[in-house]
């Protein structure tokens, strides 16, 4: 696929002057909020372990070989509650998941989920995406779904935005051809942030050809609790896939 063609027209309001920072970092912000509840604590010490992700050796050459006949790999990095990675786990059971969620919380709740609907296809990662993007094979994804991402509002904090020229390089080496980047924010200048960025990148392609392929969610989709907050509080989600070329 060449990359190279014309891309679809840019929307004026994602029309922005930002400039992506070139620092690529850990991911940042709170870790943990509330009290565990004894069986989600339980859930640490039991479940937690079979399904985490061994970073202290390298991945396998075939990523699938961590599940039972998966047909291909998914990520989905910061999936909060868990409710869109453990919806797309159900809705294909023959593709393996990878979530990753730094928050303690969150990871309770996806624990708890996968262990309820007694779920093979999903492992997890809690800690920072950026060690899992190193640690991962080359072309071993056929997607990578980062959904609602800290948006770090204040100018200062941009460099904080998990988008970065180096995250988005690893993603590029990771994901396979014809493979997908999927991104959704209910913010705006992050919308404009990450399009910006990603037509700059040669090894993607944004994939909208009509206004509605990104005020709409692709099909399949499944809204999660932050989601319907951000529509209540009056914020328009954006939809952008990339295709990797």
């Amino acid at each position: 696929m060449d990359c190279r063609a014309a891309r679809s027209p840019t929307p004026d309001w994602l029309k922005l002057n930002m400039h992506p920072s070139h620092r690529q970092g850990a991911v940042f912000g709170r870790r943990k909020g509330h009290a565990l509840k004894p069986r989600q604590a339980a859930l640490f010490e039991s479940l937690l372990p079979q399904l985490a992700l061994d970073l202290d050796h390298p991945a396998p050459s075939d990523l699938r070989t961590l599940f039972d006949g998966a047909r291909e790999v998914c990520v989905e990095s910061g999936f909060g509650g868990g409710e869109h990675l453990v919806a797309e786990a159900e809705q294909h059971p023959k593709s393996g998941f990878i979530g990753i969620e730094p928050f303690i919380n969150g990871m309770a709740k996806a624990l708890t989920a996968i262990h309820d609907r007694g779920l093979s296809n999903i492992r997890v990662h809690h800690g920072d995406a950026t060690d899992v993007l190193r640690w991962l094979p080359n072309a071993s994804l056929a997607r990578f779904d980062l959904l609602y991402p800290d948006p770090w509002r204040k100018r200062r904090h941009w460099k904080r935005r998990f988008v970065q020229e180096g995250n988005i390089a690893q993603i590029a080496r990771i994901v396979r051809p014809g493979g997908e980047f999927r991104f959704v924010t209910d913010w705006p200048d992050y919308a404009a942030w990450t399009l910006r960025l990603l037509a700059s990148t040669p090894e993607f392609e944004w994939t909208a050809e009509r206004a509605e392929d990104w005020r709409l969610p692709w099909p399949g989709f499944t809204s999660t609790r932050y989601e319907a907050k951000a529509k209540r509080e009056g914020r328009v989600p954006c939809y952008l896939i990339f295709r990797r070329c």
